[in-house]
C-alpha cells in the first residue's frame, strides 16, 4: 500500500478495552506519522501495555477504530498487524541466548533447503539490509552466542531482526530501561537512525530525558484515557509531568491539540 503524503501511518479513534467490569482503555486516540517518533507515557495503569496489546494484535479492541494509511483495518492478532507492516520489541526481547546473532536473527524465518540451514546466505542477506553494520553497538562477531553480549548489544540484534522484515513501524516497550548512560546514548541513535529511513517509532517510556532527547510528539495516558497531546520542542517536562500524574487535565483538548499548534 503506497503511503499517502500527510495521512498518519497510523491512527487510533474512540479506541476502547475493557476486561470484565473494567475499563482498561477509554476514547483513546492516537496517531503516528511516517518517519516521527511518537512517545506513549504515563504512570503505571494508565493503559500503555494495554494499548500495545490494542497495536499489535495481542489484545484487540472492543470498540473503536483503526486506521492504517487512511482505510480501516482489523488487527485481531499479531499476524494482522505484521502483515500490515507492524514490528514491536518489547522487554524481554525474545532472544535465544545459545544460539548466535545471526541465528537469531533469522529465528522463525531461516533461509535453506532440506531441513539445512544456509547461515551463509542468512549473514550475507543480514549485510545487504545493512542491518549489522549499520544498527551494532560493538558487537565482536555475528557468530558468538547472544548469552556473551551486552544489554545493549541484544538490544540492537532484537531491533535488526524486526527490521529484517522491513517494518513500516516498530514499537519500541522501554527499551533503554536496562542500559547504562552510554548504551542508551547509542540507542537514541539508533531510534533517531529509524526516523530518518521514515520508519514511524512508537516509543514507550517512562524516562523523559529519553523521550525529550528523540520524540517529536508525547501522547500521554492516564487511568486509561488520553490526557494530552504535546509537540516535544514547545514542552517543558513539568507540564509532561503534571499530565502524567494527572494534576492537569488535558483530556477535553486531545482531539485538537496536534492540529492546533497554539494549545500548547
Amino acid at each position: 500500500m503506497v503511503h499517502v503524503p500527510g495521512t498518519p501511518l497510523l491512527a487510533l479513534r474512540g479506541i476502547c478495552k475493557r476486561f470484565g467490569a473494567v475499563w482498561a482503555l477509554t476514547d483513546v486516540e492516537l496517531e503516528i506519522h511516517a518517519g516521527e517518533v511518537v512517545a506513549l507515557v504515563g504512570d503505571n495503569g494508565a493503559g500503555k501495555s494495554t494499548l500495545v496489546k490494542v497495536i499489535t494484535g495481542v489484545g484487540p479492541a472492543d470498540e473503536g477504530v483503526i486506521e492504517w494509511n487512511g482505510r480501516p483495518v482489523r488487527i485481531t492478532r499479531p499476524r494482522d498487524a505484521q502483515g500490515l507492516g507492524i514490528a514491536g520489541i518489547y522487554q524481554d526481547l525474545a532472544l535465544c541466548e545459545t544460539l548466535d546473532v545471526v541465528g537469531n536473527l533469522f529465528l522463525g524465518h531461516e533461509m535453506g533447503s532440506t531441513g539445512v540451514l544456509d547461515e551463509v546466505s542468512m549473514e550475507r542477506r543480514a549485510r545487504e539490509l545493512d542491518l549489522l553494520d549499520t544498527l551494532s553497538i560493538g558487537i565482536p562477531s555475528v557468530r558468538v552466542p547472544v548469552a556473551s553480549l551486552s544489554a545493549a548489544q541484544r538490544q540492537t540484534v532484537a531491533i535488526a531482526r524486526a527490521l529484517l522484515s522491513e517494518p513500516r513501524m516498530l514499537i519500541l516497550d522501554e527499551p533503554t530501561a536496562a542500559l547504562g548512560v552510554r548504551q542508551t546514548t547509542y540507542l537514541l541513535d539508533l531510534i533517531e537512525r529509524l526516523r530518518d529511513r521514515g520508519i514511524g517509532v512508537l516509543l514507550v517510556s517512562h524516562n523523559l530525558g529519553d523521550v525529550k532527547a528523540v520524540a517529536d510528539q508525547v501522547a500521554v495516558l492516564h487511568l486509561g484515557r488520553n490526557n494530552g497531546f504535546f509537540s516535544v520542542p514547545t514542552t517543558s517536562q513539568e507540564q509532561l509531568v503534571s499530565s502524567i500524574t494527572g494534576a492537569t487535565d488535558n483530556a477535553v483538548t486531545h482531539r485538537t491539540a496536534r492540529a492546533g499548534e497554539g494549545a500548547m
